[in-house]
């Protein structure tokens, strides 16, 4: 089953709007610059932005290892995760006719801390990649001061306006 069949809990009202191809999914994702992870702190949410890696399903973030966002995951480790891309106003001579032209992803997951050193090394490398071609090296010493956090994606569906 794909992501995009696994999104019962995402029905979208305007159905014209909806992005149903997997593949437009993740280049929305891969044309992002920002992921916003909403987060469970009891009854209320605290949504982060952050800078993100996307590889086969799973997101990952990198965080320092103490903080409001690790503190509500060890708590609560569901999310939701929304991008944007492609953004821009449509302008219109009558104020309500204003729009915006966008495409974006929402979808929810868990989220744990990784602990293996590798595996950490691995996600700070596709984090990378989604920002640079470049190669990256990471330190023993870095690895180990930062935090790791993978997502993995249960479900996720997409809507564009304007295209």
């Amino acid at each position: 089953m794909t992501l995009s069949e696994r999104n019962n809990d995402l029905m979208m009202r305007r159905r014209e709007k909806e992005i149903k191809d997997e593949t437009t999914l993740r280049a929305v994702i891969r044309q992002s610059l920002v992921c916003r992870l909403g987060l469970c702190d009891g009854y209320r949410p605290y949504v982060v932005p952050l800078s993100f890696g996307y590889e086969d399903g799973y997101l990952y973030f990198h965080a320092a290892h103490e903080g409001k966002k690790i503190e509500i995951i060890r708590r609560n480790n569901s999310v939701c995760f929304e991008f944007d891309a492609n953004a821009e106003i449509v302008e219109s001579e009558e104020a309500c006719d204003w729009g915006m032209r966008y495409k974006s992803v929402i979808g929810f997951g868990k989220a744990v801390i990784v602990d293996d050193v590798e595996e950490k090394r691995r996600a700070l490398e596709i984090i990378m990649k989604q920002y640079s071609e470049n190669s990256f090296s990471f330190s023993d010493q870095s690895v180990a001061s930062t935090t790791v956090i993978q997502i993995e994606i249960e479900s996720m569906s997409g809507k564009q306006s304007g295209y």
